[in-house]
């Protein structure tokens, strides 16, 4: 289990796991603050869903790693705006099981999470996810909790290839597809607390 540590720790903590995960994708847009706001969105929901406090922090420190699997990722396609042909989409899909190896840890709970979460967090509730197409609860929380804090932070910010949608529109979206690419109890946690994600991402735009 997660140890309680001090502030300057924690602080500490974080700012070794942002700077290792900021490589992941510093070839295709500068994703700091899209980090902390993995991070904060995540804690808000792991704490309505009733975790405890330990629980709730591991997973939001270790959420910032989800994407860490880019790094093997070629450049080109990390700066590309779709059209990808299969086998090119095959490499993109692979950055899944490459984070979950990278992340491989016997001792830190804080890494043996982020390596579940990097393995799991594009999986849908119906399978229709990659890589293992799990479905409903074979998928880990800390995974289905990710994916909905990631999908909301990337239909809510513009990238060089997307525009954005408004935030009340990506909560509708999240919503119809309860039970279907998200956990149900998740999207209900993701509401109630829709207040506090939307006070979070207006401090870090």
């Amino acid at each position: 289990m997660f140890k309680k540590r001090t502030d300057q720790s924690f602080l500490e903590l974080n700012e070794t796991l942002v700077r290792f995960a900021f490589i992941a994708e510093v070839h295709e847009w500068d994703n700091r603050k899209h980090l902390e706001r993995i991070r904060r969105f995540t804690l808000a929901i792991a704490t309505a869903m009733g975790l405890s406090h330990d629980e709730a922090l591991t997973i939001s420190l270790a959420s910032q790693l989800h994407d860490i699997g880019k790094v093997m990722t070629p450049i080109e396609l990390l700066k590309r705006s779709g059209n990808y042909e299969p086998a090119e989409w095959d490499q993109i899909e692979k950055h899944t099981i490459q984070g979950a190896k990278i992340l491989e840890s016997e001792s830190s709970t804080i890494l043996q999470t982020a390596s579940i979460i990097a393995l799991t967090h594009h999986e849908r509730w119906d399978g229709s996810g990659y890589p293992q197409h799990l479905k409903g609860e074979e998928i880990p929380l800390s995974g289905r909790i990710c994916a909905i804090a990631d999908v909301f932070d990337a239909l809510t910010t513009k990238r060089s290839y997307k525009n954005v949608i408004l935030v009340e529109e990506a909560l509708r979206l999240i919503k119809e597809s309860s039970g279907v690419l998200f956990d149900p109890k998740v999207v209900i946690a993701f509401e109630n607390e829709f207040s506090e994600i939307l006070k979070i991402k207006e401090n870090l735009n």
